[in-house]
């Protein structure tokens, strides 16, 4: 059975058939729209981001809440029946002042019509029972107990995983229980995303949770706690949620009357219990094709790491060229993510500072009447007309550093102040930050010449990464850089070497024990460079560059693909919604 037919049979098992049909029938679409994440996450595949599933799994979200994934069944007792039934309880509520006057939902409020035995509601009617969580940090006569935290959050469930233990008072204990069918809402988060997300209680804790949550209890005889959770990761939900937001210092924060203002879709209770279950079943459908999608591309990533590694590893040119047959008859299905192509333009500049990418020329003059020219010192190198040196030797070695901010005039000019936040592409011209000759003048700080190389040194970056620039202008940078001044003759060429070996100056990169990652100049300056013929140099130079102008021409089809699949599953989830 192929992949798809196996996906096919998953999706057929028992789902519901408008969202099965909608699997099927667009099964290569929600697969293969993928994105590619600003920055890496953690795991495999965790520079891709799987949108087709995604967009699934909000389909199904919204399919859910608008009444249009399970059959509305004339038998249930509808929402409004249910709530005539309660409203004598309400009223003498309101009247004993155990509740207040519950808030009325207007039709302003409504998003979308919802089926004839569903009722339009604030959450307020609801009467939930909202507790904020505990602020405390341990008391000296409690006993340990575990204390649901942010972190204990994956995929809006609670994981047990790795939870800490506390000691906290009886009477907390007491007061901040966590019991099955229990709510816990996101109170505060850096992410809006996270914000004013339901969390579902699955089975009662020995613990409490934390002041980051706040816990809401809601009669089970009117609603399903688990349908509330998924009314949350709705996108009606959600958006109202963002409006009511409160920001403070880069946290977003939702209370207790923010979320009783909530327009709330209440579908009879049976019906609830459908629908939870549907969900359910759907979600672990898009688990498996996650997981399928996920496997193929290890599989990928693995045949690509394999095929460019026999490049590298040939022994001689004959061996090279018959690998690079090998892989180019299978160019079209190996370089189809961008992570495949940036691999490739790795592969490429390491074939180039190998001396394997262009012919060696005997007529050359050897490299070593160029730094004889300059007084540098060099070491003889297998390759005809190449030598090795000292990345220190090859220029002067320039630091930086930060003019004081309490001078006004220091700033706002017209120089650039390189820092490691400018460090996104192979030529720099420009920062974010200006100095002014005033600056210039009264500080230690030193102009950095055109066609020189700068490097960030100290950073988190450098724990996976080496950004390495040159400079397109005159600059100045600050004390995270180096700069190194070399011939210009070469500046080029060792631009690419730098960027061809960013793998092993990572290695050399010190980690205190705070995280603190820092390059230190005596393993850096120290770092061996190997440098062809000025004219082999220049050949390289220009091979490197048609190449990397092939390269970008496919990133470019690939991302131009990638947009339309992901406008195709937009177009699938919207017509399945109207």
């Amino acid at each position: 059975m192929s992949g798809q037919e196996r996906l096919t049979a998953i999706a057929t098992d028992g789902g519901s058939v408008d969202v099965a049909g909608a699997v099927i029938d667009h099964l290569d679409l929600w697969t293969s729209a993928v994105t590619t994440k600003s920055t890496a996450g953690r795991g495999r595949n965790g520079k891709i981001e799987l949108t087709g599933i995604k967009k699934l799994r909000e389909l199904i979200m919204e399919l859910a809440v608008r009444g249009k994934l399970v059959d509305q069944d004339p038998s249930d007792e509808s929402a409004s029946v249910l709530l005539e039934r309660i409203a004598e309880e309400k009223a003498r509520l309101v009247k004993e002042g155990k509740i207040k006057k519950l808030l009325e939902v207007t039709e302003e409020d409504i998003p979308y019509t919802a089926p004839k035995s569903w009722k339009w509601i604030k959450f307020d009617n609801l009467y939930p029972s909202f507790q904020n969580g505990a602020s405390s940090r341990g008391d000296a006569d409690g006993e340990e107990i575990t204390v649901i935290r942010l972190a204990d959050i994956s995929n809006l469930e609670i994981s047990l995983e790795d939870t800490r233990l506390l000691p906290i008072s009886r009477k907390s204990i007491k007061k901040y229980s966590i019991v099955k069918n229990d709510i816990l809402i996101i109170r505060v988060n850096g992410s809006e995303d996270l914000v004013g997300q339901l969390i579902p209680v699955r089975t009662s804790l020995e613990a409490i949770y934390c002041d980051h949550f706040i816990r809401v209890r809601t009669p089970e005889n009117l609603v399903a706690a688990e349908y509330l959770c998924i009314l949350s990761a709705s996108s009606v939900f959600r958006s109202r949620i963002k409006e009511l937001f409160i920001s403070t210092a880069g946290q977003k924060t939702v209370n207790q009357k923010h979320i009783s203002s909530l327009p709330t879709p209440l579908p009879p209770l049976a019906e609830q219990y459908r629908i939870v279950d549907k969900v359910d079943e759907l979600l672990a459908l898009c688990d498996r094709l996650e997981q399928h999608v996920g496997d193929q591309l290890e599989a990928h990533e693995t045949l690509v790491d394999t095929l460019l590694g026999t490049l590298t590893q040939s022994e001689n040119a004959t061996e090279l060229a018959e690998n690079w047959t090998r892989l180019a008859a299978h160019f079209d299905t190996l370089f189809t993510t961008e992570l495949s192509i940036d691999k490739l333009k790795q592969t490429i500049l390491q074939l180039a500072v190998m001396g394997r990418l262009v012919e060696q020329d005997p007529n050359d003059e050897p490299v070593t009447c160029l730094l004889q020219r300059y007084g540098i010192k060099s070491k003889p190198h297998s390759l005809q007309g190449w030598a090795e040196v000292a990345l220190g030797s090859v220029g002067k070695i320039l630091g930086g550093s930060t003019p004081t901010k309490s001078k006004a005039e220091f700033w706002d000019g017209s120089i650039p102040w390189v820092s490691p936040k400018d460090m996104k592409l192979p030529l720099i011209q420009d920062s974010q930050i200006r100095i002014t000759e005033q600056a210039l003048k009264q500080t230690t700080l030193k102009v950095v010449p055109e066609n020189s190389l700068i490097m960030v040194v100290r950073g988190m970056i450098l724990a996976h990464s080496f950004p390495v620039a040159i400079t397109g202008r005159e600059v100045t940078i600050n004390q995270d850089m180096k700069a190194l001044v070399p011939p210009k003759e070469i500046s080029t060429y060792l631009l690419l070497y730098m960027q061809a070996g960013k793998s092993k100056v990572v290695e050399l990169v010190d980690r205190s024990s705070h995280g603190t990652c820092k390059l230190i100049s005596e393993k850096l300056w120290s770092h061996a460079i190997h440098l062809p013929p000025m004219e082999e140099q220049a050949r390289i130079v220009q091979k490197v560059d048609e190449l990397m102008a092939i390269c970008a021409h496919l990133k470019e089809r690939l991302n131009q693909a990638s947009e339309t699949r992901c406008q195709l599953a937009e177009a699938v989830t919207d017509g399945a919604l109207h």
